[in-house]
């Protein structure tokens, strides 16, 4: 039985990505069938747009992207910002205050760039066990010598806020404070991560209001993640399909549940169950 979808969201994190974040000739041929039939096919991440792998941002027929958790909607071919929905900056200053109590390796985005204190970047594997990850993050975070400083300077809404913490005691340490600030979305893609957006944005709205844009109801969606912030986006969209590396929170919102991120299971659902 094939399922159809008019539009495919995917994590890229342990969902498109290997987990040495390459996107495998498989895959890319598959992503191009689908585009072909005339699919829309997305990025729906985390990551800043300048986080983008090149081969995302230029693929062929790849025209929008979700970044920042869903709070930004990007038309990539028109270089133009679809919808946005920003942190207030004095809402930011609380919880980077909140996390500047902890071992962290703090970071701010604006304009799709994600900012972070420079000494910890150079430190990154106290924060980060996986190279791969570690490297994406030092290859493509704009050092700043103090990230306190930077926010001072700038004194504007962020488009997101994280933290990537020594320990898993300090995480749960800082969520409860954090939960006692209203009007959060506090989620994370990592074991030892804290993402924070305003409340109500997730990857899952974002496809949502992009869908209103292009005229495709929800039904009509389907999406991959992984992690704990692409739980509201399996959840919203017509059809969620999880990663069998995937935490039990967001297999337990998906539908349907693939193959790994490192066998290609993204590529392997949509030829099966989605491509003519």
């Amino acid at each position: 039985m094939k399922i159809r979808a008019k539009m495919i969201g995917m994590d890229l994190d342990g969902t498109l990505l290997t987990t040495q974040k390459t996107l495998l000739p498989y895959t890319r041929k598959i992503l191009r069938r689908a585009i072909d039939q005339g699919m829309i096919v997305l990025p729906a991440t985390g990551r800043p747009f300048s986080g983008l792998p090149e081969e995302i941002v230029h693929f062929p027929g790849m025209r929008y992207a979700v970044t920042a958790n869903g709070g930004r909607i990007l038309d990539i071919g028109q270089k133009k910002v679809l919808y946005e929905k920003l942190l207030p900056a004095d809402t930011a200053f609380e919880i980077l205050k909140i996390f500047e109590q902890y071992d962290t390796l703090r970071e701010i985005y604006y304009d799709g760039i994600g900012f972070a204190q420079e000494d910890a970047l150079h430190n990154i594997s106290h924060y980060i066990e996986s190279p791969p990850m570690a490297e994406y993050i030092v290859t493509t975070r704009k050092p700043v010598s103090d990230v306190h400083a930077k926010f001072v300077e700038t004194n504007r809404p962020v488009d997101k806020i994280q933290a990537l913490f020594a320990t898993q005691e300090d995480k749960y340490a800082a969520l409860e404070e954090l939960q006692k600030i209203p009007d959060l979305e506090i989620t994370g893609a990592l074991e030892k991560n804290i993402e924070i957006n305003p409340k109500g944005v997730h990857k899952g709205k974002a496809m949502i209001t992009l869908g209103e844009f292009l005229g495709i109801s929800r039904e009509e969606m389907m999406a991959f993640g992984d992690g704990s912030n692409d739980t509201r986006m399996l959840r919203e969209v017509g059809i969620g399909v999880a990663m069998e590396n995937g935490t039990d929170e967001v297999k337990a919102a998906a539908d349907y549940i693939t193959m790994s991120n490192d066998e290609e299971g993204v590529a392997r659902f949509i030829e099966k169950y989605v491509l003519d």
